[in-house]
Parts: structure tokens; sequence; C-alpha cells
């Protein structure tokens, strides 16, 4: 097919360019070049057979996993399983998450060429397969179709203007979801665009986020936290993106009253330093979570720069402000601040998280703001008034309870792949 082998050709011509970018990485995160010969599809260890295999290309993706991960171990105990990522930071989620775990391997997925992917499903010899989320990889899928490695797209989503683009590639894009042995989708939105994408077995089994149980210590942490805060109303704006801070500490200076604690926490680890000069610049006293958990009286912003403590932020804070929606990068999780009890304001761009961000609305549990000063003025409003603040935090845990079920639904599907 031409579409095939343009596509894999722009790999090949693109593989400079790809080093390059590596490099530049790099520069803030070395992690970038290290285990660098798994990203081209080499590996030295040898394999445990049998092997599950599950691919969650980032942070939030390998959360997500968390619940799936630990039920395929319990499901099927004499097999091992491989946890793949393609950025350091979901390596390092994946790490802190499973590193203990023995029958738990950590790797990268290779660059989708035949030749690294060959020679990575050669090595491993997988059972089975499971991509989450919108981990389509063309001659990954066409690779494990023809190595007889069945793969499911699990927690699939696929949005409106995702599916125009794949539908602009003609039979390419069709065949790309064809190779899938079956998807599991979050919505009946999604179920409709993958199935007219061309995958030929679609279930809607719901949303996996939604089966992740705050952690009793995350809940501790966040207990030492809330104790360093005094009584002092504590807002977090969570999983902020490069654009989004600047805007937000300006609003913050604007409408916040003496005594608020901002709990700041970029997304990217990358960014901290960045995210630290901002809140100087504006004349702002800070202190960071690395230096210190014991917040002093006068400080306004604590930059939350440690990675793993999501749930920690959110149960310590009053109200949270979800990043990634103020720019048009799609959103990111709500759910995690529903499931401890925290309003959720969301901005204008929640494409990623689409069905769960109405469905929260909905529900009671979550706000939609246009900008981030409509957004400051609602925190504050919601500051002092406890009771609407708990009325709030009352219907985020309902809606987090009632959406549950993914988990097993996903399971079942799994279990009815056809055997390698």
């Amino acid at each position: 097919m031409i579409g095939r082998a343009l596509y894999t050709l722009t790999w090949y011509l693109g593989a400079p360019l790809i080093l390059v970018r590596l490099l530049w990485r790099a520069r803030r995160q070395p992690e970038y070049l290290r285990n660098l010969g798994e990203r081209l599809g080499y590996h030295a260890a040898p394999v445990v057979a049998p092997l599950m295999w599950v691919h969650a290309v980032s942070v939030g993706e390998t959360r997500a996993a968390q619940p799936l991960v630990r039920a395929l171990l319990d499901h099927y105990p004499t097999h091992h399983l491989l946890l793949t990522q393609m950025t350091p930071t979901g390596r390092a989620t994946a790490v802190e998450l499973f590193g203990g775990e023995a029958r738990v391997r950590i790797a990268y997925l290779p660059y989708d060429t035949p030749g690294c992917v060959r020679r990575f499903l050669a090595h491993f010899r997988p059972a089975f397969g499971v991509l989450m989320e919108t981990e389509v990889w063309p001659n990954l899928l066409r690779g494990a179709r023809r190595a007889g490695v069945p793969v499911l797209l699990a927690n699939a989503r696929l949005s409106e203007r995702s599916a125009r683009g794949y539908r602009r590639l003609g039979g390419f894009g069709r065949s790309v979801f064809s190779d899938l042995a079956a998807c599991g989708a979050q919505t009946d939105a999604d179920a409709q665009r993958l199935f007219a994408m061309g995958a030929s077995r679609v279930a809607i089994t719901g949303n996996l986020k939604f089966e992740i149980d705050p952690p009793q210590a995350q809940l501790a942490l966040a207990a030492a936290f809330r104790g360093s805060f005094g009584r002092r109303p504590v807002l977090v704006a969570s999983n902020t993106r490069a654009g989004e801070e600047a805007p937000l500490l300006d609003a913050f200076l604007r409408h916040a009253r003496p005594g608020v604690l901002l709990v700041l926490v970029p997304r990217h680890p990358q960014r901290f330093d960045e995210v630290a000069q901002l809140i100087a610049q504006r004349g702002l006293t800070c202190e960071r979570r690395s230096v210190t958990t014991v917040v002093s009286a006068d400080t306004r912003v604590w930059l939350g720069d440690s990675m793993g403590e999501m749930f920690a932020y959110y149960a310590a804070s009053d109200v949270a402000i979800v990043g990634g929606s103020w720019a048009p990068l799609g959103g990111h999780n709500l759910i995690e601040a529903c499931a401890v009890g925290v309003p959720a304001l969301v901005g204008p761009h929640t494409f990623n998280f689409a069905q769960a961000t109405v469905d929260a609305i909905a529900a009671g549990a979550a706000i939609r703001c246009g900008d981030l000063d409509e957004a400051m003025r609602t925190a504050m409003s919601l500051l002092d008034d406890a009771p609407r603040r708990a009325q709030i935090g009352a219907a985020g845990r309902a809606f987090s309870a009632h959406h549950r079920g993914a988990l097993e639904a996903t399971l079942a599907l799994i279990e009815s792949l056809p055997p390698k």
C-alpha cells in the first residue's frame, strides 16, 4: 500500500531529526538518551515466557493502566508482564508504580519502523498486547498481526478531530484500525468513530481512570501537607502547561485574598525551574516541594516540583484548577480531584477528556470557566463558601463511584482475544 510505504519512508528520512530532538530534550532531561537501544528494538536481557504486554505512552496513561496491570498479574499468575512507554516521565512513573514487582519488566516502545518493530516482537514474543487510549502505530500493529499477536486498544478514545485526520489517509487509515484485534472504547461516541475507521470489533468498556483509588500513602502525605499549611485556604493548580502559568499567576495576584496558598504543580518536570522564575518575576514568595514540606506562613505559592504525588496535592487542597484546559491542549484528568472530593474547575479545552468532563459538570462535580481570570474568581468564591464546596465534593465522590466498571469489562475483552 502506497500510504504505508510513504509513512515508513517518512520515519527513515526523519531519523536524523529524531536524534536531534532527543539531543535537544536531553538538555533538560538526560534520561532521553538512556536506554536508546530499546527505542530501536534491541534488548539483551532474556525473556521469561509467557509474557503479557501493556503499552502506556506517558504519565497519565501509565497511571490509568495501573489497575489493569495489577488485575492482569492476578488473573494470569503464570505470566510476566512487559510495560512500555515512550517518555522518560512515563518510564519513571512505571518504575515508581511497579519497580519492585518481580513479574513486571519496563522498557521503551520501539520507533515505528518495520525493523525496530520486528526486533521488539521477536525478542519478547508476547501472548497479547494492550495499547492504552490513542496509541495506534501502523507498523507496530501490522507487525503484531503478522506475528500472530492479538492487540487490544484499551480505554480507547478517538476525538472527531483525530478521526478527520485519519479519514484523510483513506484506505491506509482504515487498514491501521483493522489490524486491531479489538477495541475497548470509553464512550459510545468513541466506539462509533472507531468502528467507522475500520476497527472490526468494538465494545464500550468505560474509562479505566475511574478505577484508581487514592492510595493510602498519598492520603497520609496529604494530611502531612495540610498540617504544614495550617488553617489557610488552599488552591491547587494541577498539571499546568506552558502558556498557562503566567496568566494563572497574574489572575492570582488580581483576585486572591491574603492568606490563600496557591499550590502550583506543572505537568512536566523539565519546566519546574522555568515556572519558579515566573513566580519570582511576580514578586510572590515561593517555596518548593523538593526543598521543604513545611510551608511558611508568609509563602504565597508552593511549587509542587515532584512526581507521583498528584493525589496528595489534591487531597490537601480545597479547590482545584485543572491545567491543560486553558490553552488548546485537550485538558488533563479531572477524575482524581473528583475522587477525593475537591471541586474541579476546568477551562474551555477538554477534548481529551470530553465525555468525563461533560459528565462531571452535569453531576455537579466540576465547573467550566471561560478563562483563568474567571476560574480564579470562582475559586475565591468557593474558598469563602464551605457548604457549596462540600456539596460539590460529595458530588465528585459519587460521580467517581458511579462510573466504575471499566476494569471488569476490559478484562473480559482481553480474555476473549484469539490465542496467539
